[in-house]
């Protein structure tokens, strides 16, 4: 099987989990030919390179560097994990500061040593915001970064498929949107089960509306459950979905869930959300996001906690006002 380009494939934070996985699912999925692991941490890094070696990868070219010019020139595809990991006790907005800096850097390195790359997918948390930052400070156009959304959307469709106990192809179009963690905005209009339309079975003795809350909460709690049972934050599901993302940038197959994407309209402005996308080689296109007004409310409630933790940016100093946004980035 063909590897689907050779154009540079940068992983960056591949000495953690995340990225270490990525690393090897890249190479899996046979997305390029060309990876290259990048971390500020050489000694671990260097143990992750050693052991996509040892797995056989013999056709690609795998190379690391804690060096991040040498790994970001010549780049056409990156993603990133390389933030501080969401702890015991934490929520994503806890990290926010750190993280907020580590990707006005990465904005700044990329637009330094590859302002020709091709794609940018933005997985570290608060994602909405870090992808945002490092959009603004990279130069780069909006349908050029992305960030990870749907991790919410397969819990949905995780939840519904363990409560009905049918397999999870028969869950379908299982939508959140708005922010990437306890503000988002649960969509139950756009699904199915079983070719049912989910909103038909709520409210019925097949799903009460309790069951339903319970599994609304479990989905806004995803995260916090698999710290809670692993004592770590999640880095396999991350790791495959965002590569997935990669995957229909790169030509492969279509992205199947929402996807963080910058939006800026009459309704929703200088924000980064999760919302309704189409991925191509083309980069990422916004689609309308259709349901219920109780659900377009609650993903109005969502924009603003979203628009709250951009201001806190703003007043960190990090970013500068809206209004200076085209003078830093003029493609926004």
């Amino acid at each position: 099987m063909d590897f689907l380009t050779d154009g540079k494939l940068v992983i960056s934070g591949a000495a953690g989990m995340i990225g270490s996985n990525m690393a090897q699912t890249a190479l899996m999925m046979r997305l390029s030919s060309n990876v290259c692991l990048y971390d500020p941490i050489a000694a671990p890094l260097e143990g992750v390179a050693e052991e996509m070696y040892h797995c056989g990868f013999d056709d690609a070219q795998i190379t690391f560097t804690s060096d991040i010019k040498t790994a970001l020139q010549g780049a056409q595809y990156i993603v990133s994990s390389g933030g501080a990991a969401r702890g015991p006790g934490m929520t994503r907005e806890d990290l926010l500061k750190g993280n907020a800096e580590i990707a006005a850097q990465f904005g700044k390195d990329i637009r330094t040593f590859c302002p020709n790359v091709k794609h940018v997918v933005v997985i570290f948390n608060p994602a909405d915001i870090t992808g945002l930052i490092t959009l603004l400070y990279s130069g780069l156009r909006p349908s050029q970064v992305t960030t990870l959304a749907a991790l919410d959307s397969t819990r949905l469709q995780s939840e519904l498929g363990k409560y009905f106990k049918i397999m999870r192809n028969k869950i379908t179009n299982c939508r959140t949107y708005g922010g990437h963690g306890e503000q988002m905005a649960v969509f139950a209009s756009t699904a199915s089960v079983n070719g049912r339309p989910l909103t038909d079975l709520i409210g019925t003795p097949e799903l009460p509306d309790a069951e339903w809350k319970k599994i609304q909460e479990k989905v806004i709690q995803g995260g916090k459950n698999i710290i809670n049972l692993r004592g770590r934050s999640s880095f396999q599901s991350p790791s495959y979905l965002s590569l997935e993302m990669l995957r229909a940038v790169m030509g492969g197959e279509p992205f199947r869930w929402p996807v963080g994407a910058y939006v800026d309209d009459r309704r929703f402005s200088n924000i980064m959300m999760a919302t309704e996308t189409e991925l191509t080689p083309d980069g990422v296109a916004l689609r309308e996001v259709k349901g219920t007004a109780e659900e377009q409310k609650d993903l109005e409630l969502s924009y603003g906690h979203l628009c709250a933790l951009r201001d806190e940016v703003i007043k960190m100093g990090i970013i500068p006002e809206p209004s200076q946004w085209r003078t830093l980035n003029p493609n926004l």
